[in-house]
């Protein structure tokens, strides 16, 4: 898994260092903090039950992109509606669970998201710098969810006793990296369309 050393101090976080492009947007953030003998890579998010058939889905959706490959060099218009009904798939799959596993109002939040990290607004009893984090997105429209750990870099007093908190993931895995840079590319591309 590709790690991201977050600054020695809060002071390094200054926006000339910015390796990303970040977004505002409204997403849906579940956080649980990670004490300190906790690893990093353990499931925080109750989905143990659902691993092996992730891999399984995993594995199909490889074999057909393998497959559309090959298949659209001799029939490009039946690889197309192939390349559709698999994005069809996709989506219906993401919405079946996210109904079972419904986020609460409270859980939808404006954050500032890239790749390398995201801030969002909290309760600051609870938070300090260099405490880590476990995160689980939920990006609309697509439902994707990504999972990581970060840690907190900063953390900045907001009015009506919240903070907002800064962090860096130490945690990523590539595929969901994958999925936050699309996400980001996406939003962008909405925000040039209403322009």
């Amino acid at each position: 898994m590709p790690t991201h050393t977050p600054p020695a101090s809060p002071g390094e976080n200054t926006p000339e260092r910015r390796e990303f492009f970040r977004i505002e947007d409204r997403i849906g953030l579940e956080v649980r903090k990670l004490g300190p003998d906790v690893a990093a890579e353990a499931n925080h998010f109750n989905g143990d039950h659902l691993e092996s058939l992730k891999a399984e889905l995993r594995r199909l959706d490889q074999d057909v992109r393998s497959q559309l490959a090959s298949l659209a060099e001799r029939d490009r218009l039946v690889a197309n509606l192939i390349k559709s009904l698999n994005g069809k798939l996709d989506t219906l799959a993401r919405i079946m669970a996210f109904e079972q596993n419904p986020l609460q109002p409270e859980d939808w939040q404006m954050v500032t998201l890239s790749e390398g990290g995201l801030a969002f607004c909290s309760d600051a009893d609870g938070w300090q710098v260099g405490d880590r984090m476990a995160v689980r997105m939920t990006l609309p429209p697509e439902l994707y969810q990504p999972e990581g750990v970060t840690q907190i870099l900063d953390i900045q007093p907001e009015p009506a006793g919240e903070a907002r908190i800064h962090t860096a993931f130490i945690e990523l895995p590539d595929s969901d990296r994958q999925l936050i840079a699309r996400h980001v590319m996406r939003w962008q591309i909405r925000q040039r369309q209403k322009e």
